[in-house]
């Protein structure tokens, strides 16, 4: 009996762990796919908007406050949002899916 308790606790421990893995492959994997198609950096915001269109949301510029630091734009997509320095792209960032999966936080 206490031979089958062990074995039934670690199969669980497993399989726990086997869960966890294939989601974070899955997250992983969909970020991957979708980063072809995102803007690359180096790209200018005329080419962003030609390419991807008015975005939903253009947020306000960040930052400039000093010459150290530089002001950062960032419009916002309904699949991702990019980031500007100077007009000119300096990432992408893929949006959450669903409210349940981590990643990053949503635009205010």
């Amino acid at each position: 009996m206490k031979h089958l308790l062990c074995k039934t606790s670690l199969a669980v421990a497993l399989l726990g762990m086997f869960g966890v893995a294939s989601a974070d492959t899955l997250l992983i994997q969909r970020v991957q796919q979708e980063t072809a198609n995102m803007p690359k950096r180096g790209a200018t915001a005329a080419q962003v908007q030609a390419r991807f269109g008015a975005p939903s949301q253009q947020l306000t510029p960040q930052g400039g406050q000093r010459r150290a630091w530089p002001t950062i734009t960032r419009w916002v997509y309904p699949a991702f949002t990019v980031y500007f320095q100077h007009g000119h792209v300096i990432d992408a960032v893929a949006n959450q899916a669903t409210a349940d999966e981590i990643g990053p936080k949503p635009a205010k």
